[in-house]
């Protein structure tokens, strides 16, 4: 190589980690500065979000209502505020249960013997088979409207991801010289899969449990927006949306700040799933 070449071809290899490093750095701090807000809603928010004034309703933002009001005279401000906190947790929430079960049964199916393999994915293909949207709007609609039955909704819809990923990784690491070691050694298969299988599934679980995410505080939107959510007055981005919906031309203000919010919480989450995902890349 002659030195006139070295340059470019270092040049070439540079970009893709800062690249990495730049949605890396972006959607951490984005997503820390969201939660932070949701979690100091209380004391960031200029107005209790179920106060209603219906002498300022629908007002525009001004200087005392810095996103205006709605229909009932209620600060948007604040309500997207404590908006962000039921999103965030409702989001973290589901991809927690849905990540637990869905190790669990990814587990049991791709190192507990033939039988458990084929029950586990075959109920997955069942699941699967269907859109997650509508089975999360069908079981909200049965479960009824709360938080904790949006919780259950997505729970249910999200496992099967995880289930058929852990099982992958599980079966590829099964197959590993330190597997069959540990097994010759009379490890029990619990130890085998604590200490062997489950930490080489950690990485691929993580990206997908970050856009998991992403996905889940979508969802919640939807689920909201059709009714399905926790019931008024609690602040619920996809409520506000469907509320706005009817005074679009009026106010278009009650559209527009939560569709910003749930688009900048999704885009912060979706650059930090982007990264960690290319830096499980460069690293296999």
């Amino acid at each position: 190589m002659t030195p006139e070449t070295a340059p470019a071809t270092n040049a070439t290899a540079r970009p893709y980690p800062r690249r990495r490093s730049w949605r890396l750095v972006a959607g951490a701090c984005a997503l820390l500065a969201l939660v932070a807000t949701a979690l100091l809603a209380p004391v960031l928010a200029p107005y209790d979000p179920l106060r209603q004034d219906l002498a300022h309703h629908l007002e525009p933002p001004s200087r005392l209502h810095p996103l205006g009001t709605d229909r009932l005279g209620r600060d948007v401000l604040s309500r997207l505020l404590f908006g962000a906190r039921l999103s965030l947790v409702v989001g973290a929430a589901a991809v927690t249960g849905a990540l637990a079960l869905g190790l669990l049964l990814g587990t049991v199916a791709g190192y507990g013997g033939r039988t458990s393999d084929e029950l586990v994915m075959r109920v997955t293909d069942v699941l699967l088979a269907f859109p997650g949207i509508l089975l999360a709007i069908a079981l909200a609609a049965v479960l009824g409207p709360s938080a904790r039955n949006v919780v259950i909704a997505l729970t249910v819809m999200g496992w099967p991801a995880y289930a058929r990923l852990t099982r992958a990784e599980v079966r590829a690491a099964a197959t590993r010289e330190s597997t069959r070691a540990a097994e010759a050694l009379g490890a029990t298969p619990l130890r085998v899969a604590l200490r062997h299988l489950l930490p080489s599934a950690r990485p691929a679980l993580v990206v997908q449990a970050t856009f998991g995410v992403a996905g889940a505080i979508v969802a919640e939107a939807s689920l909201s927006f059709l009714g399905l959510g926790p019931p008024p007055p609690t602040p619920s981005w996809g409520a506000m949306l469907a509320e706005g919906r009817s005074f679009l031309l009026v106010a278009p203000h009650l559209v527009i700040a939560p569709a910003a919010a749930l688009g900048v919480t999704v885009l912060a989450i979706q650059l930090l799933g982007d990264a960690l995902r290319a830096g499980r890349s460069s690293a296999a």
